[in-house]
């Protein structure tokens, strides 16, 4: 009886000691992938009001559309995510938008949710940035509101310096690719 006993709390014992173990690899786990890092704070370098213009093109062979807006960005939720609101005129009519834009510290990629009022469904988009470049390289997809179907989608998000950005935005129909939309931020001194 005196020999199952110790055994059993030397079990206890290692249990225990592998529990504690457990726990503290995933709460490092777990402060790794919730701290905002160099990533983060290079997105909330954008922080602030800006004006934008835009083209866009509703067919390759036609002259594109110009537009012209401001937009305010801001990091959120403890500067893990960036905000962005846009108001304006894009086709002609008066535009609003969202953007949400984080970075996902263990998948090591940008998340992008967008949504305007010039539509009722949500783009989602990830991508890398690549460094030499200043360029965030986004892909996903969006619905076509004239064949009811998604669509490829592909973004260029450049950093031009600390007072210019610049979105290329493309989309894939029939198989062939073709630029959109273009937009040229200029920060608001």
């Amino acid at each position: 009886m005196k020999k199952n006993l110790i055994v059993f709390i030397l079990l206890c014992t290692v249990a225990f000691r592998l529990h504690a173990q457990t726990a503290d690899a995933e709460m490092k786990a777990w402060q790794a992938y919730m701290t905002p890092g160099d990533i983060h704070k290079m997105l909330s370098k954008s922080d602030g009001n800006w004006t934008f213009e835009s083209s866009t093109w509703m067919s390759p062979a036609a002259p594109p559309e110009k537009g012209t807006g401001t937009a305010v960005y801001k990091m959120i939720l403890g500067g893990r995510y960036q905000s962005a609101n846009f108001s304006g005129n894009m086709m002609g009519m008066p535009f609003e938008g969202q953007n949400l834009t984080g970075y996902d510290n263990m998948r090591k990629v940008f998340q992008s949710s967008w949504v305007d009022n010039m539509g009722t469904g949500v783009m989602q988009m990830e991508g890398k940035l690549d460094a030499a470049t200043k360029t965030i390289n986004f892909s996903g997809k969006m619905t076509d509101p004239v064949s009811g179907k998604d669509i490829m989608v592909r973004e260029k998000f450049i950093f031009v310096d600390d007072n210019t950005q610049k979105m290329e935005m493309y989309d894939t129909r029939d198989g062939k690719e073709t630029k959109s939309m273009e937009i040229i931020f200029k920060r608001k001194v």
